[in-house]
């Protein structure tokens, strides 16, 4: 069996993923840098089982996962769920088509528009560019004056990206939040992101302690999966006094730090669930 995995500089989250792999008798790993490679469309073959995204350029994961599948080649994670889970305003869409809770969320198109929905749903909001990662370029504005500085800012400095205003309902983490890990239809680990700074994310600081996987946080973990298209992904969760609440989910997740922390192998758990796409006819 050859599993393909596209990748760009290898971290330690894809040097303990080619561990696993290598470790499987019968497995050839064919390593695929994105950096190198070019495709011919519609005369594209390639000689693998499967593919493997481990991109950190999110475009070069869109397009690549796009054009592997063009070519025949079945992705983990697929074109579908990469589209979605890359873009906040479609992951929310699709939370809110199956009904999986999450923070208010409004989008405008203008200041004006973003000015006044701020205005009706209270501050603090959270400003998030639709696209984007690792916790960076948001904004939580607690009052008009900072609304109209950081709307006017995004207006004229921002690319094409920060033209959508998408606003999110500030919740109160107490110092925490929660990020679980689904591979297929299991929620395998989960960890607390833990700061005190109100982003929490482990790359900006964020210490990870284990979380125990309870049926409500395995049935929303699942259910967001489910609504995103499934595969391997990781779900960013707020607790609140009305239950917990889906905050975003990660198609590329990172999970080095949430190993030992969980006492989990999510690397072998990824692969397991790789080579049974691998098997599918």
């Amino acid at each position: 069996m050859k599993i393909g995995l596209l990748h760009s500089l290898l971290r330690k989250d894809e040097k303990l993923l080619i561990d696993e792999f290598n470790a499987i008798k019968g497995v050839e790993l064919v390593m695929i840098d994105d950096r190198e490679i070019t495709f011919t469309l519609g005369k594209d073959k390639f000689d693998i089982d499967v593919l493997v995204e481990r991109c950190i350029n999110h475009s070069r994961a869109l397009h690549g996962l796009r054009l592997f599948e063009a070519a025949g080649v079945k992705c983990v994670n697929s074109y579908s769920v990469a589209t979605i889970c890359g873009d906040k305003l479609l992951t929310s869409i699709a939370l809110a088509e199956h009904n999986v809770p999450q923070p208010e969320v409004r989008v405008a198109f203008t200041e004006e528009s973003a000015l006044k929905a701020i205005e009706e749903m209270g501050y603090p909001v959270v400003l998030k560019p639709a696209v984007g990662s690792w916790g960076r370029l948001l904004s939580k504005i607690n009052d008009r004056d900072a609304a109209e500085a950081i709307l006017e800012h995004k207006t004229i400095l921002g690319s094409y990206h920060h033209s959508i205003f998408y606003i999110q309902k500030y919740v109160e983490k107490k110092g925490r939040d929660i990020r679980s890990f689904v591979v297929g239809d299991e929620c395998i680990a989960a960890i607390y992101r833990n700061s005190p700074h109100w982003i929490t994310n482990t790359a900006r600081g964020g210490i990870a302690t284990n979380c125990p996987v309870t049926d409500e946080l395995r049935d929303i973990s699942l259910r967001a999966a489910k609504a995103v298209g499934g595969g391997i992904v990781a779900i960013d969760i707020f607790e609140t006094e009305n239950g917990l609440m889906v905050n975003e989910v990660n198609y590329t997740m990172e999970y080095k730090n949430s190993i030992h922390t969980t006492g989990v192998n999510i690397p072998k758990k990824m692969v397991e669930y790789i080579l049974r796409v691998a098997e599918e006819k």
